[in-house]
């Protein structure tokens, strides 16, 4: 898979990154240094996959030694997870983020849904790391993916509970319903090439998910 290279990307050899200057590593602070080894892993890890990536490919990526990269990151493991925890907290901060966003609970499907589509359709396509790793057999990176679903639902659940007051059970699974539906189809969405603009895909999904849910009343209304 071809790497794609964003608007905000500076060539890692360049001076101005601070990957290196005429040949010699340039100190950046720890803070900057390991921002700089995510995103030269980020790429590399996309474009191959967990198994194909070498650390020695994401040193050259970065523009530093492999010592360098081993005094951030013991190894290719940990700077994988490290990738993984980044993308799992932003997903999941982006639904939180939805529910919080208006007390339209129509609107509040909609911003969920988009939640999706915009994490699939990142040019960066982190969701891959997410939703098709290579690792899924490890635990770690397991319980990674797993609470991406489970930090969605929860706040969705918790929202359909305030607004109607039925059951935990039924809310968690009113809101797996949602998540599953919103991350299925940005998916499909997008290996199918996009056939449907972005707006009316994410239109499209939402009327779905709002129509069932929706015929839940609210507190105080009968059903």
């Amino acid at each position: 898979m071809p790497v794609r290279t964003t608007t905000s990307e500076v060539p890692m050899t360049a001076v101005g990154n601070g990957a290196q200057t005429a040949g010699r590593p340039t100190r950046l602070p720890r803070s900057a240094r390991r921002k700089q080894l995510l995103a030269a892993a980020q790429e590399v890890f996309v474009a191959q996959g967990y198994h194909a990536a070498a650390m020695d490919d994401i040193a050259e990526r970065a523009g530093v030694s492999k010592p360098v990269l081993y005094q951030h990151f013991p190894g290719k493991m940990e700077l994988y997870l490290a990738l993984l925890d980044t993308h799992c907290d932003a997903i999941v901060a982006k639904v939180h983020d939805a529910m919080a966003s208006t007390t339209d609970n129509k609107e509040r499907v909609s911003a969920s849904v988009r939640a999706y589509f915009d994490f699939v359709d990142h040019e960066s396509e982190a969701f891959r790391l997410v939703f098709e790793s290579d690792l899924r057999n490890e635990p770690a990176v397991r319980q990674r993916v797993e609470r991406v679903a489970q930090g969605c639902i929860a706040a969705i659940t918790d929202t359909i509970i305030s607004d109607t007051g039925i059951s935990r059970a039924h809310a968690e699974l009113l809101a797996s319903g949602l998540v599953g539906a919103a991350e299925t189809a940005a998916q499909f969405w997008l290996a199918g090439g996009r056939q449907v603009p972005k707006a009316e895909a994410e239109a499209l999904v939402a009327a779905l998910s709002w129509r069932g849910i929706a015929s839940f009343p609210l507190q105080g209304e009968s059903a």
